[in-house]
C-alpha cells in the first residue's frame, strides 16, 4: 500500500501551494489514475513520489515504511516515465537502454539482462540499432517506457504516456501497462484521456488547485457525483424557455439541440414537468439520458468547467 498523508508543497515562499493537503491510498499491484486540469498538482505529486522533490509537510510511505527509507533500500524500485522524451536522440535504442541501465548502478550482467527484458517488453527488437531521433512517435513512446523499465521497478509513474501517438501505438502501450500491473507491480497513471483512465485504472483521483476533489473506484467516483439529465430535442429550445430554465437550473448547458443538466437530483415528477413544458412549446424529445454521469462529466462538474492555462 502506498500511503500519502497531508502532502503540501510550494515552489516559492510567495507562490500558492502546488499541493495542499493531498492524502491518498494506492493499493499495490493496481493501476491508479490521476486526473486534473493543468496546474492541478499532478506533476508535483509524481515528482515527490519519484524523489525529485521533498515534501514540505505531510508523509509518504509504502508498506508502512517511510518512502525515503523504502527507496534507499531499493534505489531502482520507483521509476518515472515523463511526458517529455527522456532519451538521447543521437544514440541508438540499444545504446540508450544500456546508458540508462548503467547510471542506475547495475552490474554488467544485470544491465544486459534488464535491457533485454525492457527491449522485449516494449517490442523494440526490430529497431534496436536505429537512432532514437529517427523513430516514429509511437516508437519513441515505447522507448521512453522501456528506459523506465531498465531498473526493474516495482512502482511505475507514468505522466501522459500516450501523448501524440497513433491508435495502434496507444493500444499497445495500454496493454503493456496492464501487463506490468498484472505481474504484481503498481502504476500511477496520469492522462487527459478519460477513456484511457476508464479502460486501465481500477481506481482514480481527480485533483484541482493542489487538492484531491474525489478518489475511489470509477463506480465510487460516479456515484458520488450529482445525477445528470441530458435531452436531445427537435426543434431548438425557444429563447424564452431557455432563459427561464437557465435561471432555474444554474449550470445548464445548451449546445444546439442538446440540453444538459449536470446537477439534476430530482424525482420523476420533475422530469415529467420539463417534458410537459417542452411539449407545450411544440418541442419533441428524441433522446433522453438520466443517471450517474460518465467520468468526463464528473470531471467537468468538479473542476467547474473552467479553461486552464
Amino acid at each position: 500500500m502506498i500511503h500519502l498523508d497531508g502532502l503540501r508543497y510550494r515552489y516559492r515562499p510567495e507562490a500558492p501551494l502546488a499541493l495542499n493537503g493531498v492524502s491518498l491510498e494506492i493499493e499495490r499491484g493496481r493501476i491508479f489514475g490521476l486526473l486534473g486540469p493543468n496546474g492541478a498538482g499532478k506533476t508535483t505529486l509524481i515528482s515527490l513520489l519519484a524523489g525529485l522533490l521533498t515534501p514540505q509537510d505531510g508523509s509518504m510511505s509504502i508498506d508502512d515504511k517511510p518512502l525515503a527509507a523504502w527507496r534507499a533500500g531499493q534505489a531502482t524500485a520507483i521509476a518515472l516515465v515523463p511526458q517529455d522524451y527522456a532519451f538521447y536522440p543521437m544514440l541508438t535504442v540499444a545504446e540508450n537502454l544500456d546508458f540508462f541501465a548503467g547510471v542506475q548502478g547495475l552490474s554488467a550482467q544485470e544491465r544486459k539482462r534488464h535491457c533485454a527484458e525492457a527491449l522485449a517488453f516494449a517490442c523494440l527488437e526490430t529497431v534496436v540499432n536505429r537512432r532514437a531521433g529517427e523513430l516514429s512517435g509511437g516508437l519513441r513512446r515505447r522507448l521512453n517506457l522501456a528506459i523506465g523499465l531498465t531498473g526493474a521497478p516495482d512502482v511505475l509513474l507514468l505522466d501522459e504516456p500516450t501523448v501524440g501517438v497513433d491508435p495502434q501505438s496507444r493500444h499497445f502501450l495500454l496493454q503493456a501497462v496492464q501487463r506490468f500491473a498484472a505481474a504484481g507491480h503498481t502504476v500511477l497513471y496520469t492522462s487527459h484521456y478519460m477513456e484511457e483512465i476508464e479502460a486501465v485504472c481500477s481506481a482514480l483521483a481527480i485533483m484541482d488547485d493542489g487538492k484531491v476533489l474525489t478518489a475511489g473506484t470509477l463506480a465510487d467516483v460516479r456515484r458520488g457525483a450529482a445525477q445528470a439529465l441530458t435531452l436531445e430535442i427537435v426543434p431548438l429550445l425557444p429563447k424564452a424557455l431557455a432563459a427561464r430554465w437557465r435561471s432555474c437550473f444554474p449550470g445548464m448547458e445548451i449546445t444546439g439541440s442538446r440540453l444538459h443538466f449536470p446537477d439534476f437530483s430530482a424525482d420523476a415528477n420533475a422530469i415529467a414537468a420539463l417534458l410537459a413544458e417542452l411539449a407545450a412549446d411544440g418541442v419533441a424529445v428524441e433522446r433522453m439520458e438520466y443517471g450517474a454521469p460518465n467520468l468526463e462529466q464528473v470531471f467537468m462538474q468538479l473542476t467547474r468547467h473552467s479553461l486552464r492555462d
